[in-house]
């Protein structure tokens, strides 16, 4: 009886409320293989909740056959993941939300230390744990690694991933810190920070919108942080595979669209042309090597992100915008010190700049 009493009336009051959000589309395999860890998952006060964006396989049934507690938000399509959270989360009330990939194997007391730490710290909106790679857990994974950075020319790289270089976890980044993103695999975030920001921009439909919220946080003079103690595993993909060109074109156009909402005009008017000419070098290098899909996806990038400066400009600029020192920003130029300098590795890029 003291036990309901305390569940049903002190609980909500002593602790946060938390919203365990997995994006779902086609995805019942791993639903039945990383769900249960996340059910099992020892913070109290939660409500897991499952969004799909209109799956065409048994992923639903699935669920309501074998996680009954588990609230399904049901997309009438496929929104992607930008929309598909933020048309999600307009139907959840929380403290906190978590987004989580559906791919992505938690601890049972996974959720308590990074609460307990943004309690603690009212200006943190957003804090991601440390990315461990699923099948070989001594190794960064690529989607976020320890903490996301970016680089003067909009380069995102994280503490123990640069490029395709991912690093050996040997704890030397397990210090809670503050970082330029966070990532969307595993995506705390305080539910009043994310309606703030109206979520998402729905128009990046997949790739890099985490970055670009991010940005707008620290815009609003809130700070982003890693949070290394605790650690997951993501399945994820790493680097983008040959002939994906959807993936290739969201995230070139996307990059370009996200430079364009937060940096100023007086960067923009040089920036975005060295990046064209960048990109084309990319693209030009794997058109030699035989990938022709790659080109052309950077290519229609390149057009796509031209209509929305056209037609979109003025609608993605955010207003609101203090003056914040940037946390996780590299002032140096990540391509060339991996490149040409031979720099594999985070704490060899940033000890030359930072």
């Amino acid at each position: 009886m003291l036990r309901l009493f305390f569940q049903i009336y002190l609980l909500p009051i002593l602790t946060p409320r938390v919203a365990i959000a997995i994006l779902n589309w086609n995805g019942q395999s791993f639903l039945q293989q990383f769900l249960p860890f996340v059910v099992a998952g020892t913070y109290t006060n939660k409500e897991i909740i499952v969004i799909d964006n209109a799956s065409s396989d048994n992923s639903v049934a699935y669920l309501k056959e074998h996680f009954p507690s588990v609230r399904i938000i049901r997309n009438s399509s496929n929104l992607g993941f930008a929309n598909g959270y933020n048309e999600g989360l307009k139907q959840v009330e929380a403290d906190y939300f978590v987004l989580l990939n559906s791919d992505v194997e938690v601890t049972t007391g996974w959720i308590e230390p990074i609460i307990n730490y943004m309690e603690q710290l009212p200006n943190v909106a957003a804090v991601q744990p440390k990315l461990l790679q699923f099948k070989n857990r001594e190794y960064f994974e690529y989607a976020g690694a320890a903490g996301g950075w970016i680089d003067s020319m909009g380069y995102p790289f994280s503490k123990g991933r640069v490029f395709e270089d991912c690093e050996r976890d040997e704890r030397q980044y397990d210090a809670p810190s503050p970082i330029f993103w966070a990532s969307g695999a595993a995506f705390f975030i305080r539910a009043a920070a994310f309606r703030e920001m109206q979520g998402f921009d729905g128009y990046f439909f997949a790739h890099m919108e985490e970055i670009d919220l991010c940005w707008r946080l620290q815009w609003a003079g809130y700070e982003i942080h890693s949070y290394p103690e605790v650690a997951v595993f993501h399945v994820g993909g790493g680097t983008l595979p040959k002939g994906n060109s959807r993936k290739v074109f969201l995230n070139f156009r996307n990059n370009l669209i996200m430079l364009s909402k937060n940096l100023p005009l007086s960067q923009l008017i040089w920036k975005i042309p060295v990046r064209f000419g960048l990109d084309a070098l990319s693209a030009v290098k794997t058109l030699i090597s035989g990938d022709a899909g790659y080109f052309m996806a950077v290519a229609k990038a390149h057009f796509a992100y031209l209509g929305w400066l056209l037609n979109h400009r003025k609608e993605g600029l955010y207003p609101l915008r203090k003056n914040p020192k940037w946390q996780g920003y590299y002032r140096g130029w990540v391509i060339k010190d991996y490149f040409l300098k031979g720099r594999k590795k985070f704490d060899q890029i940033i000890a030359h700049k930072n």
